[in-house]
């Protein structure tokens, strides 16, 4: 009985590639689709979650939300300061509001030891109402800038999300999330503070205030997260655009709704003075037309200084690109027709504050000289009364130019550090720093010039008008409040540099790997 070797060589070959393909024959796909548990089995080891019915129904919020956090935790240092400085554009929006509302709760005439007596009567308890839902101006324009701090980074951080399979509810609520929720932690900081004050120095606060409180409360964070959701509508609709770094469209639609904001603030005020002055006593007072004439001008004349600022950027960078004769010129110019709207984004509240300090100005010099040449007898109040209000409204002032200041900063520095793997090619290809420091001051003094021109044009005019309206001999020209627009360009200009220390920093070789 022979033995052949071969086939005593080749046989343990053949049972093993009998076994592979009884093996492969054993994983067939039909027999898989037949028998779907042992299918889904791997399914189920890489995502735990599809294993839990509750799970996969209350899920998404819950995988949005962590998301979220992991996507600004996983950032650099610029993600953390857009929350700080969101939390904090938040706790003074909400303080503001909260102000107006607890005002607004009052009727009638109430003895309160604040503000000099100016919050007893409903009338200057009203313009003290007015003033706080002013101050909303400014920090609306900081809460702007504050969201676009390393926003090409975030875009595209959730572009490359949507490409991955999100869908674009998905990324609207990560979106909002993570603005909603800075928004709240300053509202909380704020609201948790008003209720202490309430609670501690206000005897039987009206269920007015407290829905106030409620309303205020609520309605920041939803508002920021409803903010956040819109900014993103570009990058849900085309996520391509921002991976592949095309041009993005005008920021004209961040000015209307700027401007959208500005018109509501405006008609919400004369409803919290109607629902103040209810109740107490019907007194006409001896400034009141001419303070309505002056309080709509500030509303036109604003409103236009905000609309023109963006076209004067645009003519300003045509006219300056094809006349420059030095490189910084040449690139503030290119740099302004390029993107003109964005001037406007950061100058829009700078120009109202211009409008409204001008206007003051005129306004308080010309009611001190009607007031000094009335006899003390024939005045409703002692002058202190009147020149505390004086100091108040120029407090006022002041705080929403500080806020608006420190947009115009936060603005530069996110122009800045969006920008620098651009500066570093300019600096890689022999452009000097120096030159590129003037061009970033450049941006914001030849768009800011014009407008602060108009702006302060329009000032006075306000405060010639009303001291027209209110002198009985020979008007009084305010020439002080000329002053006004060079102290505000100044301010700015200074605001502006503070982003030059970041200019080393961003013109560094290692910049050009900047994604």
């Amino acid at each position: 009985m022979s033995t052949d070797p071969t086939a005593r060589t080749e046989g343990p070959q053949s049972t093993a590639r009998a076994t592979s393909a009884e093996g492969t024959r054993g994983t067939n796909p039909a027999t898989s689709a037949k028998d779907p548990q042992n299918t889904n089995r791997a399914t189920r080891a890489k995502d735990p979650q599809n294993t839990d019915p509750a799970t996969r129904a209350n899920g998404p919020l819950g995988t949005d939300l962590r998301l979220a956090w992991l996507l600004t935790r996983g950032s650099d240092r610029r993600e953390w300061w857009r929350v700080g400085l969101t939390a904090l554009g938040a706790a003074l929006a909400t303080g503001f509001a909260l102000a107006a509302a607890a005002l607004a709760s009052l009727h009638g005439q109430y003895a309160v030891s604040l503000g000099a007596g100016l919050l007893d009567q409903p009338g200057t308890r009203s313009g003290v109402i007015v003033t706080l839902l002013l101050l909303l101006v400014p920090v609306l324009g900081f809460l702007g800038q504050c969201a676009r701090i390393g926003a090409v980074h975030r875009d595209r951080r959730l572009a490359a999300l949507r490409l991955a399979g999100a869908t674009p509810a998905q990324v609207r609520r990560i979106s909002a999330l993570e603005t909603g929720l800075a928004c709240l932690l300053g509202s909380v900081l704020t609201t948790s503070a008003a209720v202490v004050v309430m609670l501690t120095g206000w005897q039987n606060p009206p269920a007015l205030a407290w829905a106030g409180v409620v309303v205020t409360g609520l309605g920041v964070p939803v508002l920021g997260a409803v903010a956040g959701a819109v900014a993103l509508r570009r990058v849900v609709a085309s996520p391509l655009g921002r991976v592949r770094r095309v041009r993005p469209r005008s920021g004209r639609a961040s000015g209307l709704l700027f401007a959208a904001a500005v018109l509501f603030l405006a008609a919400s005020a004369p409803v919290a003075v109607a629902l103040t002055s209810r109740g107490g006593p019907q007194r006409t007072p001896a400034y009141g037309g001419p303070s309505l004439i002056v309080a709509g001008l500030l509303v036109v004349v604003g409103a236009a200084a905000v609309g023109l600022v963006g076209g004067t950027a645009r003519v300003t960078g045509r006219v300056l690109a094809r006349r420059a004769r030095t490189a910084a010129t040449l690139i503030a110019a290119e740099r302004l027709r390029e993107d003109p709207w964005a001037a406007a984004r950061t100058h829009a509240a700078v120009l109202l504050v211009t409008v409204v300090g001008t206007a003051y100005v005129g306004v308080r010099q010309a009611m001190l000289a009607d007031l000094h040449a009335t006899r003390p007898d024939r005045l409703g109040a002692s002058m202190s009364y009147y020149e505390t209000g004086l100091d108040l409204t120029a407090l006022a002032i002041l705080v929403a130019l500080a806020i608006a200041l420190g947009g115009l900063a936060v603005g530069t520095v996110e122009s800045l550090a969006a920008r620098r793997r651009g500066l570093a090619a300019q600096t890689a290809a022999g452009v000097p720093r120096s030159v590129l420091g003037r061009a970033l001051l450049l941006e914001t003094a030849l768009p800011l010039g014009p407008a602060l021109l108009l702006g302060g044009a329009g000032g006075m005019t306000i405060g010639v008008c009303y001291a027209r309206l209110t002198a009985d001999g020979a008007p009084v020209t305010p020439y002080a409040a000329l002053l006004v627009p060079l102290g505000v360009y100044a301010a700015c200009l200074l605001a502006a540099a503070t982003s030059l220390p970041l200019l080393r920093r961003s013109v560094r070789p290692a910049e050009l790997r900047y994604t």
